[in-house]
């Protein structure tokens, strides 16, 4: 059963504040400026991370680099930010030769990911024995272990000596 003032109220597909506006097809289309802070909104892009989204859904290259400038003149887009948000939240997950790597992977110049990687406090052994103590805890029980664990840590930039020097002398808490 119906209340009474629902039988007062004309139904329609409307929401309550109106119709729900135009359709996609209907809308104007984005600039491609309007598209790269949209971008920027969600997460922080490299520039050539950026430029390279842009150019792949319909820009020209040159018309990129223009709106990269713009946007980057009014403190949008920044390497050296980019470099400082990917190594604090790759630190203590992965060696710091990975960052720099996965950084220079994102086209971020060496010069930028070194300065962003030496601003890390920390040390490549020390996060190696606590991602270690986090993801294992314990030396390995025989060799199919060890060999995993060996893995692991090298899939994430560390070097094999380190690893098997962390293995032999493995802490046991």
């Amino acid at each position: 059963m119906r209340c009474a003032h629902a039988a007062r109220r004309p139904r329609s597909n409307s929401t309550a504040f109106g119709s729900r506006g135009t359709s996609r097809s209907e809308r104007a289309p984005k600039t491609l400026k309007a598209r790269a802070v949209a971008y920027l909104a969600r997460r922080e892009y490299s520039r050539a991370e950026l430029r390279d989204k842009l150019v792949a859904n319909g820009a020209s290259r040159d018309e990129a680099e223009v709106v990269l400038d713009e946007i980057t003149a009014l403190g949008y887009l920044s390497d050296v930010r980019y470099a400082g948000a990917i190594v604090r939240q790759k630190t203590g997950a992965m060696s710091t030769r990975a960052i720099s790597a996965s950084l220079k992977a994102k086209g971020v110049s060496a010069d930028i990911a070194a300065a962003a990687v030496a601003s890390s406090d920390v040390d490549d052994h020390d996060a190696m024995v606590a991602l270690w103590s986090r993801k294992f805890g314990v030396p390995p029980a025989n060799d199919r272990e060890k060999a995993r664990q060996v893995r692991f840590l090298q899939s994430r930039g560390f070097a094999l000596s380190a690893i098997f020097k962390l293995l032999r002398d493995a802490p046991r808490d």
